[in-house]
């Protein structure tokens, strides 16, 4: 299976990032194989639609699961449209995140309806 992780560095054993569409970077993991990849969000800069853009690309690279701190509700939708599954994780780093989804410990995220928040400054 194909986990991201939303992360902010490019460390070996990166920290969670909380915001989905804002991220810098998806870290993802083959759970069967162990590879680890590093993506960059291509919506991260976008001043309009980042989660939207975030979710169509990790759609397009076959991501099974995502693991975030927050999932806008438009993002929800396209991840939740095309079967991929969403999990909520306070802050930890993703060796012991990944270990937690491996073991059914993480809860699934759940919309919260209503329009994007747009870029924080």
């Amino acid at each position: 299976m194909k986990v991201a992780f939303t992360v902010n560095t490019q460390a070996e054993n990166p920290s969670l990032e909380r915001r989905f569409g804002r991220c810098p970077y998806f870290l993802v993991v083959d759970t069967e194989t162990q590879k680890r990849t590093l993506l960059s969000n291509p919506g991260l800069d976008s001043p309009h639609g980042a989660g939207t853009q975030a979710a169509q690309f990790l759609v397009g690279e076959n991501i099974e699961a995502v693991i975030s701190g927050d999932i806008g509700p438009n993002a929800y939708a396209v991840l939740n449209a095309a079967g991929v599954e969403m999990f909520s994780a306070g802050m930890g780093q993703v060796d012991a995140l990944l270990a937690d989804f491996q073991a059914g410990k993480l809860q699934h995220a759940i919309s919260r309806g209503g329009r994007g928040r747009g870029r924080r400054r």
